[in-house]
């Protein structure tokens, strides 16, 4: 089972302002690409933000109450924010499988898994991109979100599941380009949960998802 041993694990305790990490995570990027840097897993959150990926359509942009950033992923709007646990990615695929779809599979099954530690039942969907689950009106909602780019086989970015932010935030938007679903998060569903035990959740599961990105029968 790979372990995190020559890859950095950052936490940061107060939130990242959108743009500020999107600069280090591109230095990173181009770091780890160029052999200057270790790999890097990065859990923090944001200020109030609005992000576009380059799918982002204007009509989807309701409310722009906030700022809005064009992030370079992949996707449409996402809303960050306080209570909202991001987790960046800059991994080097070359060293790990060449396959960027087994790299997206890979993220979702460890959103999937961590959440599971915590009693929470959630899934994929094809034809709509996050992580589902079951809201408290028994209806299918949004609790995470994921959005990747690759660059010189080096990924960035990563997924943000929804712990406590203020759900309001998100009718700027339509999240992710889908209107007919809602969003949720685990205080919602009536779960408590610190930051520091999600990404405790987050490192114990850490080793499985990286080995699915080196098994060469992943889908």
């Amino acid at each position: 089972m790979p372990t995190l041993e020559h890859i950095e694990w950052r936490v940061s305790p107060e939130p990242v302002p959108y743009r500020e990490a999107l600069a280090a995570m591109d230095a990173r990027n181009a770091a780890v690409e160029g052999g200057g840097a270790q790999e890097l897993i990065w859990s923090l959150e944001h200020p109030p933000v609005y992000t576009a990926g380059t799918s982002a359509a204007a009509s989807e942009l309701l409310d722009p109450r906030f700022e809005v950033v064009e992030a370079g992923r992949g996707g449409r709007y996402t809303y960050h924010g306080p209570g909202q646990r991001v987790t960046y990615t800059v991994l080097d695929l070359r060293r790990r499988g060449k396959d960027v779809r087994r790299f997206v599979h890979g993220i979702e099954g460890w959103a999937v898994d961590a959440l599971a530690r915590f009693g929470v039942e959630s899934w994929t969907v094809p034809e709509r991109v996050g992580i589902w689950t079951q809201g408290p009106d028994g209806r299918e909602a949004k609790i995470g979100a994921i959005g990747v780019r690759v660059r010189k086989w080096v990924t960035m970015h990563g997924f943000a599941v929804n712990l406590s932010p203020d759900l309001s935030h998100f009718t700027g938007i339509v999240p992710c380009g889908i209107e007919e679903f809602g969003v949720t998060s685990l205080a919602d569903l009536g779960i408590d949960l610190a930051p520091q035990a999600w990404d405790e959740a987050l490192q114990a599961t850490a080793p499985a998802f990286l080995e699915a990105l080196e098994r060469q029968d992943a889908r």
